[in-house]
């Protein structure tokens, strides 16, 4: 596979929300969105359209936009389109998975999370664990590397299922999945993976995790609001999920809710094709690999900048540690962090503050429920961004020492 090149500033042009001149560092929140993804919602939602079926056009459309996204989240995540699941968000899916796998739950197993997750790959296993009778174990996070602790401090023989982060939306700590995967896969639990920060920032490729599920957002990347699951098809057919009687029982058709949002997993599919045209290579999985390895490169030469920049300016703390990260980072201000999203936004720089509901994690770190400043790249920053955002942090720091 040929190394891609990667321009910028013809990538940003397909974004009309970029020609507002803001610059956005709140892509961890979600990122924003090119022309075609906002085109495929619309003519999606505008074409005659129906409940899937085979007999007229418009059942056979959608039909057909379902049987694609679940090919384009597949070729995403190195994945089968037979164990690709739709749902509202990553939480909705989380929790309806938790709530199936709980059933073979009871007194003296073991469910493992960790103090680095998001929310919602921590709350729904605790709430099910919980209502089981089993007993829950924490892997711990060292607030001075922001790493997790070796998982083989909290497995044993009654290990029933280990959550954990692909990369931290907080603080974008990257755990050694395959490694952990190894380790779990020792005690016959399942392994799950929330890869809703990893996905939009680097290739992901689920078996060669190891991960037995992996749970993205496609809004996280360049897409619209909703979830993705996937997983072997061969584990989707062991589980029993609550679902009504004439809904089918098909996998992957059994774990999903109603009618499904065509228009959304149109736009879906859409952002992955938008990937994919960042890349080369012979297969859209290719392409999509090449696409993703080249936005990593470009992001991580960002962060470096920042990171240089931010050396620069008094009383500033760097919070993000990792060996292995995303571009993004937490940061201490003078001031107040709160204070600092507001005046860096009245400059047009878009950095909010927060905890973003990785609450054990932001505990964990000293800074309590209120978190601080998160700097967040995107496949879509650029230099002058970087510049601006550095000159907005240089005026805050000024404001305060004032």
């Amino acid at each position: 596979m040929t190394e891609t090149a990667y321009d910028v500033a013809a990538f940003r042009a397909r974004f009309p929300a970029l020609r507002s001149g803001y610059a956005h560092f709140d892509g961890p929140g979600g990122s924003q969105v090119p022309a075609e993804v906002g085109r495929a919602v619309a003519e999606t939602l505008t074409a005659p359209i129906a409940n899937r079926g085979t007999v007229t056009p418009a059942e056979r459309f959608s039909d057909g936009i379902v049987g694609t996204a679940r090919q384009a989240m597949a070729d995403l995540l190195g994945a089968d389109p037979r164990g690709i699941v739709f749902g509202r968000s990553m939480t909705q899916l989380t929790v309806d998975l938790a709530r199936t796998l709980a059933r073979g739950w009871g007194p003296g197993d073991e469910v493992v999370v960790t103090r680095l997750d998001h929310d919602a790959n921590v709350r729904p296993w605790i709430i099910a664990a919980e209502r089981a009778g089993a007993t829950i174990r924490w892997l711990d996070l060292d607030p001075a590397t922001t790493e997790l602790d070796d998982v083989a401090t909290v497995l044993s023989a009654r290990t029933r299922l280990v959550a954990v982060t692909g990369a931290s939306n907080l603080v974008g700590t990257r755990p050694d999945l395959e490694r952990i995967a190894g380790q779990v896969r020792e005690t016959g639990a399942v392994f799950v993976v929330d890869a809703v920060h990893l996905t939009a920032h680097a290739p992901v490729d689920l078996a060669a995790i190891g991960a037995d599920v992996l749970l993205c957002s496609p809004y996280k990347f360049l897409g619209p609001h909703c979830g993705v699951l996937a997983a072997a098809p061969g584990f989707l057919e062991g589980l029993r999920p609550d679902k009504l009687l004439p809904s089918t029982d098909a996998v992957p058709e059994r774990f999903e809710l109603g009618t499904l949002p065509y228009e959304l997993l149109a736009g879906t599919t859409a952002a992955v094709d938008v990937i994919a045209s960042l890349g080369d290579g012979a297969t859209r999985r290719d392409r999509l690999v090449a696409a993703m390895t080249a936005v990593e490169a470009h992001e991580d030469r960002l962060r470096a900048r920042i990171e240089k920049g931010l050396t620069r300016l008094d009383g500033v703390e760097v919070l993000s540690r990792a060996a292995h990260r995303t571009p993004t980072l937490l940061v201490r201000v003078p001031g107040g962090e709160r204070r600092a999203y507001e005046l860096l936004a009245e400059r047009g720089v878009f950095a909010p503050a927060g905890s973003f509901y990785a609450i054990e994690a932001s505990r964990r770190l000293g800074l309590g429920d209120t978190g601080a400043l998160r700097i967040g790249l995107a496949p879509y920053s650029d230099d002058e961004d970087v510049d601006r955002l550095l000159e907005g942090l240089e005026h805050v720091c000024r404001t305060a020492s004032s």
